[in-house]
Parts: C-alpha cells; sequence; structure tokens
C-alpha cells in the first residue's frame, strides 16, 4: 500500500492506495482512508499591505496567464492588469477607471473564478 497526500481545493487528503496484481486482485484488504488533514496555506499572492477601494474581478473563470501592472503602478481607464485564458481564448483584464494599483490578488498561473478579484485600485 502506497500513501499520497492530495491537494483539492485547498484541502490536504492523505489517501491510501492499494496495488494491484496482474489480474486486479488486491495484494492484501485494507481499508482506505481519505481524511481531510489540516489544509496547507497556498502561496501569498502579490499584494500590497492594504487593499483599495476598487475591486477589479475576472468577468469569467479561467487560468491567469500574465500580470501586466504591478503594486504601485499608475492605470488609467483601459489599461490592461492581467490576461486571462478562458476557452482556449485570451481576454485581457483591464482598469475601470482611473487610479493607482493598491494591490495584485493573482499569481501567473492562478484558476480564478466569476468574480474573483483580481486587482484593487485606490
Amino acid at each position: 500500500m502506497k500513501r499520497y497526500n492530495i491537494t483539492v481545493n485547498g484541502t490536504v487528503y492523505d489517501v491510501a492506495v492499494e496495488e494491484a496484481d496482474n489480474d486486479g486482485a488486491v495484494s492484501a484488504p485494507a481499508a482506505a482512508s481519505a481524511a481531510p488533514k489540516a489544509a496547507t496555506k497556498p502561496a501569498a499572492p502579490k499584494s500590497s499591505a492594504a487593499a483599495g477601494s476598487v475591486k477589479i474581478t475576472a468577468p469569467m473563470p479561467g487560468t491567469i496567464v500574465d500580470v501586466k501592472a504591478k503594486v504601485g503602478d499608475t492605470v488609467k481607464n483601459g489599461t490592461v492588469i492581467a490576461v486571462l485564458e478562458a476557452m482556449k481564448m485570451e481576454n485581457d483584464v483591464v482598469a475601470d477607471r482611473d487610479g493607482t494599483i493598491a494591490s495584485i490578488n493573482v499569481n501567473k498561473g492562478d484558476s480564478v473564478s466569476t468574480g474573483s478579484v483580481i486587482a484593487t485600485l485606490n
């Protein structure tokens, strides 16, 4: 029997897997454990200490393929903050007003859902 730690949506599961013979018979009967362990904290997103008052959110679920802005950047309405890949298309996530980036809440490679906060502005 081999034991693995599997992380699903931030919850860590301790899983035991039994090896089978070539004919599919399990070598020894044992109960598989799928009890959640204490969740490990995901990598901290790039952000400043305080979030801004204006939230820039994901318009659809997808994966962040690039982060174009950084904390402290001055942006104008329409400035690209991040690039979101959804349904094999890249979509620009833009600032909806002028301001200064207060926080970037995502990293390249992060999966986001509709409404996830990508950045905040002051």
